[in-house]
């Protein structure tokens, strides 16, 4: 139930199937229903995540739960759900936080704001068009990270929060989940998505979120070379590593851009696909595969898909730390940003302990990146024409 008093920010801070995405969605149909709202702002982190998560495809969405005899009217092509009362709610995405510049609501439920891309300036504008109506109000349903903007939530007395954890509503979940939940049990994973625990970064780790988040940028400059780097998982079944798969650049000023982490649970054909969509969008120069598991396997399988791709195959002759610390060090020296905020490979990049816990298969793929496009002791040229000085690589 929503909190009573005065507030403007609801934040929900709770364990996965804790019920966050029913809260939200019933706190929006209610206030529907009732009359306290008309202008409304639903926003995730994509808008694939808007379309399937609270408004069409899962569980708790409003298509799902909404009463029959009160039905909204879903038009994705205009981003858009009308209610018979003539209240309207447009969707929006954390990834394109224009959007959100300029349209006024009186009611918001922003979904999974610790994982937007561009959290910070999503955000800020969302409240700048928190202004129509007596009592204009938002709820933030998410599971926690150590990201500004929720710390700053936590302290700010405008705001209410709710905690929980996903044993608060186990009962109401599939058994098989149960199983999933006692796998997590102890870990520091499962204190941050079971209990709901804002975490700082694990001991020994060799990132650091606030040396990340100094050093994140909403655009890049110029880039001398796109490359995908692939850490690929040779089996597919509900226990496979995920198929790390990063897009990173050298830009004109001699500093490495983190663009984009499609990695994902899938077959060989799958992420290959993925992959090779990456290239293309991006218009990356190689893809770059660790292939010490899969042998000639990656590459068939990525030139099943596209043969004209240019590939180069890695082999891992040093252990994953050897591997990871002179990337490491780039970021300590101000080397490499991240263009708006990736949440997953974020949180794998400073929960890691060399050593310890499961395959940091996004780490790798990171790690095969700039390996590429920044190796020890190279010296980059950058073309004159660019006006940018040129820029010596120290030895590490």
């Amino acid at each position: 139930m929503p909190p009573i008093g005065k507030w403007i920010v609801w934040l929900i801070l709770a364990g996965r199937g804790f019920g966050k995405t029913r809260a939200g969605a019933e706190w929006i149909i209610d206030g529907v229903k009732s009359g306290k709202c008309r202008q409304i702002a639903l926003i995730g982190e994509t808008a694939g995540d808007v379309r399937d998560t609270m408004v069409e495809v899962g569980e708790s969405s409003i298509m799902r739960i909404s009463p029959p005899g009160f039905m909204p009217k879903y038009e994705p092509s205009k981003r858009r759900l009308t209610w018979p009362n003539g209240a309207v709610a447009s969707t929006f995405s954390g990834d394109e936080p224009g959007q959100l510049r300029g349209p006024a609501h009186d009611r918001v439920w922003a979904d999974e704001p610790a994982k937007w891309k561009y959290a910070e300036d999503a955000w800020s504008n969302m409240l700048f068009g928190l202004r129509v109506g007596d009592k204009p109000q938002c709820v933030a349903t998410t599971t926690p990270r150590p990201i500004p903007l929720i710390k700053r939530l936590l302290k700010d007395p405008t705001c209410v929060v709710t905690r929980g954890s996903t044993y608060d509503n186990l009962i109401n979940l599939s058994p098989a989940y149960k199983g999933i939940v006692a796998q997590y049990e102890g870990t520091r994973l499962g204190l941050q998505e079971l209990h709901a625990q804002v975490l700082d970064d694990a001991p020994g780790a060799l990132w650091h979120r606030e040396q990340i988040d100094s050093l994140r940028v909403t655009q890049h400059p110029e880039l001398i070379r796109v490359v995908v780097g692939i850490d690929p998982a040779v089996t597919n079944t509900e226990e496979s590593d995920e198929t790390g798969i990063i897009v990173a650049g050298l830009g004109t000023d001699g500093h490495g851009y983190v663009l984009d982490d499609r990695s994902l649970r899938a077959s060989p054909a799958g992420w290959a696909q993925e992959a090779v969509t990456a290239y293309h969008s991006r218009q990356a120069d190689r893809i770059l595969a660790e292939v010490n598991n899969g042998g000639d396997m990656v590459e068939l399988t990525i030139r099943t898909i596209d043969p004209t791709v240019a590939y180069k195959s890695l082999h891992a002759s040093r252990g994953k730390q050897t591997r990871a610390e002179p990337v490491a060090a780039l970021y300590e020296q101000g080397r490499i940003h991240h263009v708006g905020m990736l949440a997953t490979l974020e949180d794998q990049m400073c929960e890691w302990t060399p050593g310890e816990g499961s395959s940091p298969d996004r780490v790798d793929a990171l790690v095969w990146c700039f390996t590429e496009l920044m190796p020890p002791g190279e010296v980059l040229s950058i073309p004159r024409t660019s006006g940018v000085q040129r820029v010596g690589f120290r030895d590490w």
